[in-house]
């Protein structure tokens, strides 16, 4: 009983994460109902959870096309989309009680590793994972992984990338594809404050997704070893905290994120103006612009992060969710055969760029026709996003997500990025200390 309340307790506390684990697509905000094949007779059913409601297109898709492909094994899909809390919630109690879980269901990456406490309540996917593994961007299936068992089929690759107002930067007289290290990325904004009414970046205090995790897995860290000890307070971390306030205050090339994180209001219509000169995101942040920014449709342009140092990691693996399959699926090898004909086969593949506008984790169909064939992205963004996938595909380092991924989140955003960034309070080396002190009490209780 101690040990399901924990859990719960967890699950509860880990909304601090919802943010980072975000971009498959917007929240579901009430119970929705799709069913597929309910005409036709002796149809298996097979029910599937999400808490995002665009995901349900996916699958409506696939069955669609499985009990096209498949008349003698059709499928009766019943997909569920919940509220993001009610959804994860609800799945840790039927879990944990052994009655009404979903044969399928979504996990965001954030809450993952509380489904993989102790003995995992989930099934192995391991002969449709390990097959692809040489064509797909691994480190994205080892982060719903656990002693050799793959559990999850994450949804994208979520590579980050920068993204550039080339209005602002050909301003500058900056040639975007001359940055190849952060070094000149700091040399081409002191140009951009020196020649344009624009700052060159924006740094946030309220989602370090979009700026300090990809910066720190560039290096290979994480706020976590591979082992679960906490290292936040390491001289890597120390260092790019304190380079993310150096542009702010000593290179004077950016500015705090209106709004706190590029996902917000202010952010939208600031950027829209051009006061800033790029941001960095996921590839999954494309569909923020075509939304939010359709003004500056054909002015931004996709490139890699910039490195470190050359030759160094140009990007990271943000965001995601795992889809996997409970162990109270009565129709098992059906729902891992779906679940895999859905997200890892060559169509299904294509189908989370055509249908959701992801980055398939299957990188050996970024160079297919129908991944290739115009759609809105191009129109806004170009021809060569997938150009530059393909370069920084090998260049991705795996997560290390625990159970305690949410507190130190909860930290960053609360205490460290507010005193060192905001209030300049407190040094990184402080605030990291302060915040590596916090989080190791709370693991030890």
């Amino acid at each position: 009983m101690k040990k399901f309340l924990i859990l719960f307790l967890f699950s509860l506390m880990s909304i601090a994460l919802m943010a980072c684990g975000g971009g498959d697509s917007e929240e579901t905000t009430a119970d929705e109902t799709t069913v597929v094949g309910d005409d036709i007779e002796n149809a298996t059913e097979l029910t599937f959870w999400t808490f995002a409601g665009q995901h349900v297109d996916l699958f409506e898709d696939s069955a669609k096309r499985w009990n096209e492909e498949n008349p003698d094994r059709p499928i009766k899909l019943v997909a569920e989309a919940y509220p993001f809390d009610q959804m994860h919630n609800n799945l840790l109690l039927s879990l944990q009680s052994g009655e009404s879980a979903p044969d399928i269901v979504d996990i965001e990456l954030g809450r993952f590793a509380n489904y993989l406490q102790g003995e995992p309540q989930l099934e192995p996917m391991n002969e449709y994972v390990e097959p692809i593994l040489d064509k797909a961007v691994s480190s994205r299936f080892e982060i719903y992984a656990k002693d050799g068992n793959y559990y999850g089929i994450p949804t994208h690759v979520g590579s980050t990338v920068m993204y550039y107002n080339t209005e602002v930067m050909d301003k500058a007289g900056v040639d975007i594809d001359s940055i190849k290290t952060w070094d000149d990325f700091v040399a081409a904004g002191k140009k951009v404050v020196e020649k344009t009414d624009s700052v060159m970046w924006n740094v946030g205090t309220t989602d370090w997704l979009m700026d300090y995790w990809p910066m720190i897995s560039q290096k290979g860290t994480d706020m976590f070893d591979e082992n679960g000890k906490l290292i936040v307070d390491s001289q890597t971390h120390i260092d790019t905290l304190q380079f993310l306030s150096d542009v702010i205050y000593k290179d004077k090339i950016a500015e705090l994120t209106p709004g706190g994180m590029n996902q917000s209001e202010e952010f939208y219509g600031y950027f829209s103006e051009g006061k800033a000169a790029s941001i960095l995101a996921p590839i999954w942040y494309m569909g923020r612009f075509l939304d939010n920014m359709p003004d500056l449709k054909g002015k931004i342009a996709i490139r890699p992060m910039p490195a470190w140092e050359e030759g160094g990691n140009r990007s990271a693996g943000m965001g995601g969710t795992g889809t996997v399959v409970t162990n109270q699926s009565e129709n098992t090898d059906l729902a891992k055969e779906f679940l895999a004909y859905t997200k890892l086969s060559e169509e299904g593949s294509k189908k989370l760029w055509t249908v959701l506008g992801f980055d398939p984790p299957r990188w050996d169909t970024w160079e297919s026709e129908a991944v290739r064939e115009d759609n809105k992205y191009y129109d806004y963004f170009g021809d060569n996003i997938f150009d530059v996938l393909l370069e920084i595909k090998d260049e991705i380092n795996p997560l290390n997500v625990t159970q305690h991924t949410p507190d130190i989140v909860t930290e960053y955003n609360t205490n460290v990025a507010e005193s060192v960034l905001r209030q300049q309070s407190m040094t990184p080396e402080e605030a990291l200390k302060q915040a590596a002190e916090t989080v190791r009490s709370e693991m030890e209780k």
